[in-house]
This record gives C-alpha cells, sequence and structure tokens, in this order.
C-alpha cells in the first residue's frame, strides 16, 4: 500500500501541477453555479486541492474534507474542515451536501460502489458530481492501474465508458470530457 498518511508534504507542494489548467476550468463552471451558502464535499481530498481550486473560484462556500489519512488531512487549508474516514462510511447526514468532488481518489477506493451509494445518499436533491481521474482505455492509464495494483492499491481505474454506466446506475446525468488519458465527469442527480 502507498504510506499516504506520510506523503502529506510532498502532495501539498507537487500535487497543483498534475491538475491541466482545462480541468481546473471545469472545476471552476462547475462551482460557480452554486449558491453563496452551499456546502462542497471532497472525498478522498488528500491536502486538500480540490477544495484550494473550487476555493479560488468560490470562495463563500462551505468546504468540507474526508480521507482516511490523517497525514494529508494536516496540510489542508484553514478555512476546510477536515474529517477523517472513508468514501464507504460518510460521517454525515442524509442530504448533506449540494455538491461532491473526488480529484485522482476514485482509484484508491476500496469499494467504489458502495462510495457511490454514500455519495447520493448524502447529496442534496439536484445535487452535483465533479470527478477527476485516470482513463484506464489508455496506455498511461493502464500503465499507472499495473503500478498501482503492485504497490497493493485497489487500483480502480475506469475506462470512459464504464465510469459512465456506473454513475447511471446511481442515478447520475453524466458529462464527460477526456483529457489525453485522463478525464473529468460533471454528473447530477
Amino acid at each position: 500500500m502507498i504510506p499516504f498518511n506520510y506523503l502529506g508534504f510532498v502532495f501539498k507542494h507537487f500535487s497543483s501541477s498534475l491538475y491541466p489548467k482545462k480541468v481546473v476550468e471545469e472545476l471552476c463552471m462547475f462551482i460557480k453555479p452554486l449558491c453563496d451558502d452551499a456546502s462542497v464535499l471532497d472525498i478522498g481530498a488528500g491536502t486538500g486541492m480540490m477544495c484550494e481550486f473550487a476555493y479560488r473560484c468560490n470562495p463563500k462556500l462551505r468546504y468540507v474534507a474526508v480521507d482516511p489519512a490523517k497525514g494529508m488531512l494536516k496540510y489542508t487549508e484553514d478555512y476546510v474542515e477536515v474529517h477523517t474516514a472513508t468514501a464507504e462510511a460518510l460521517p454525515f447526514d442524509d442530504d448533506s451536501f449540494d455538491a461532491v468532488l473526488m480529484g485522482e481518489s476514485l482509484h484508491h477506493l476500496a469499494d467504489p460502489d458502495t462510495a457511490m451509494k454514500e455519495v447520493v445518499r448524502v447529496l442534496k436533491k439536484n445535487g452535483k458530481l465533479f470527478i477527476y481521474d485516470f482513463d484506464k482505455g489508455t496506455f498511461l492509464g493502464k500503465s499507472l492501474w499495473a503500478m498501482e495494483k503492485l504497490l497493493g492499491e485497489p487500483a480502480h481505474f475506469y475506462e470512459v465508458d464504464a465510469l459512465k454506466k456506473m454513475l447511471e446506475e446511481h442515478g447520475f446525468h453524466v458529462h464527460v470530457s477526456q483529457h489525453k488519458w485522463r478525464y473529468s465527469v460533471s454528473a447530477s442527480l
């Protein structure tokens, strides 16, 4: 397993460079329509990079980060409320959030199907989901999948069509944007 609990410093200082400008722009378009009192949950947040990008687009929102690695969460910004938990057992009431973000975290989940049930549970009616991850249908995506498998990670990398189908089965209306060997998903209930 990758020792994420000890990698917070590295991720805090270097992970922002892994997000293409186009993905950050799409995240802004996703965040901007939310009301100023909306709540946003970042699942598998790590150091809260998705919250940081979203905050730059709308600093009036309530940002909440969830990750099982305390060593990552300690590097989040002060405006982010943090919770140590897994995506499969979110510590929030039903209908708590207007939007959920998942940046490069879906493939790390132990049970993506259970996690999506939790996402649907905590999202309000007409809630939105933004995912950014690696496309297993590409050479680099398959290479990352193989590497993470060797490291003992769950490596739940999806090809675009398979992810779209899984999200639709959970009630989402899905729009996918391809970014070479990665993709972003904007979905709504």
